[in-house]
């Protein structure tokens, strides 16, 4: 597979996603939400799909996929995935039952232009998987490193961007939190909520383009208090109860757009 020369958003898997899938894999619970919301589909296309995490099993899928590093790590018996971006989706009108895009948003160069495309190509709804940025304040990693918070509100288009974009004027449009389980196999930043510890290991950081993005002297220093407060039992005085809370509403949402 060849790479682009230009990231086709602004984080560079070619450089960064070389283990992305060893970390990124799909929780089922979340899974079971994303699912619902494409209803009776058969046939979906699944835009910026990355490595095919929560493509249904069940319905025909077609993806698009503008790197290809996460290209390569597609399972052998996933969909294959076509080298384009959502803003020019190689596809004519109306040629699937519905579209989905999951944590990918933030990635595009032209966010209003790509969810246009994708209610172009479906006859169906239209998902998106998506954080709501502002909410990112009230997850304790941003005690330690806050400059993630300003990093991560410039990338993700807020929810009202979403909202209006998809809506064109007409379609209903719903946002539904997404509880995160304390066990989620996805490791995006706030599925460590109990589990500081995981921060620490290079993997999970390289899979999390926000910390990637954010200062590194920043990131030191505050992976380097983290991990003293591990040490010393400050994290767990302070945050300790996280450990015993099955799920976590923060900033993952749900959005969903009618036909």
């Amino acid at each position: 597979m060849t790479a682009r020369e230009r990231p086709a958003g602004d984080f560079d898997y070619e450089r960064h996603g070389a283990r992305y899938a060893s970390v990124r894999r799909p929780d089922r619970r979340i899974a079971a939400q994303v699912h619902g919301a494409l209803g009776v589909s058969r046939t979906v296309l699944n835009v910026g799909a990355g490595t095919g995490s929560y493509e249904p099993a069940d319905r025909y899928v077609s993806a698009v996929e503008p790197s290809a590093a996460m290209r390569a790590q597609r399972p052998a018996a996933a969909a294959p995935a076509i080298d384009a971006a959502a803003e020019h989706l190689p596809f004519d009108d109306d040629s699937f039952d519905a579209a989905m895009a999951v944590l990918t948003v933030h990635q595009w160069g032209d966010v209003d232009r790509g969810l246009r495309e994708m209610r172009r190509v479906s006859r169906g709804p239209v998902i998106v998987l998506t954080l709501d940025a502002p909410a990112l304040r009230q997850f304790w990693l941003a005690d330690y490193i806050p400059e993630i918070v300003a990093v991560e509100q410039a990338r993700f288009p807020t929810l009202d961007q979403v909202t209006g974009a998809l809506a064109d004027g007409s379609a209903e449009v719903r946002v539904d939190v997404v509880p995160v389980p304390r066990d989620c196999t996805d490791g995006f930043g706030e599925a460590f909520y109990a589990r500081p510890e995981a921060f620490l290991r290079p993997e999970v950081r390289a899979a999390t383009s926000g910390l990637v993005l954010t200062d590194p002297g920043a990131v030191q220093r505050g992976l380097a208090r983290l991990e003293r407060d591990l040490s010393s039992g400050a994290w767990d005085r302070a945050y300790g109860y996280l450990r015993r809370q099955a799920e976590r509403e923060g900033a993952l949402r749900l959005i969903t757009a009618a036909a």
